[in-house]
């Protein structure tokens, strides 16, 4: 079933379009100046809210990477796509100094070479699903209604990672729920912290924001 619904995805669903549009979502590289440009202007614009969501968002995905993901990576050991069958389309920005100028580019689509490199396996977990679930379920614990909205871009990028190649469908379904269960553990853990400890920490910031989450005020 997996294998199945990857050869659809990978092979048959597919158009120029979409191999624009999915190469695009699946190149973080390419995102960069963007992620940086509105992280900025949330620190800067957004008030104590904005700026505690920044600081979780960061914790939460050093965990997600350092821990969660390159450890299973490590102990799970499994062969992306692409570097296991013949005949996948593997999808890809062209190569460039500046990643974000790709965009304007057509992809590069070739085929799979499956032993043509001595890679590890890295394609459990999905760290691009991870993170970007994690951020959705950060945004949504913080902004609530407004917040949600981002699971939307968020399986986008998990299904790119699959049309690109890179990843089977199982690892993105099961990276989806590692990112928020990851998330949520880590989030108790910090507002747990910041209503017992930054009463020492920070007085007079903490009588304003008792809490990291509930009642807070920009």
């Amino acid at each position: 079933m997996d294998q199945k619904l990857l050869f659809l995805i990978n092979r048959d669903w597919t158009s120029p379009a979409l191999d624009s549009f999915m190469a695009t979502l699946s190149c973080f590289a390419a995102w960069v100046p963007f992620v940086l440009i509105a992280i900025v202007l949330l620190w800067v614009c957004g008030g104590f809210k904005a700026r505690a969501m920044l600081l979780s968002l960061a914790i939460v995905i050093a965990v997600s990477n350092t821990v969660v993901s390159d450890t299973i990576k490590k102990i799970v050991n499994r062969p992306r796509p692409r570097d296991s069958l013949p005949d996948l389309r593997v999808v890809d920005l062209q190569p460039s100094t500046f990643r974000f100028l790709s965009i304007f580019k057509p992809p590069v689509v070739t085929p799979s070479m499956p032993g043509s490199s001595d890679l590890a396996g890295h394609s459990f977990p999905s760290g691009h699903t991870i993170n970007n679930f994690s951020a959705a379920m950060v945004f949504t614990l913080f902004y609530r209604r407004r917040g949600w909205l981002y699971f939307i871009p968020a399986a986008l990028v998990a299904y790119s990672r699959v049309y690109v190649g890179a990843h089977w469908p199982s690892d993105v379904v099961t990276s989806a729920f590692l990112g928020i269960g990851v998330t949520l553990f880590v989030i108790s853990i910090l507002e747990w912290a910041w209503r017992k400890y930054a009463a020492r920490w920070v007085p007079s910031l903490h009588a304003r924001h008792p809490g990291l989450l509930g009642g807070v005020s920009a």
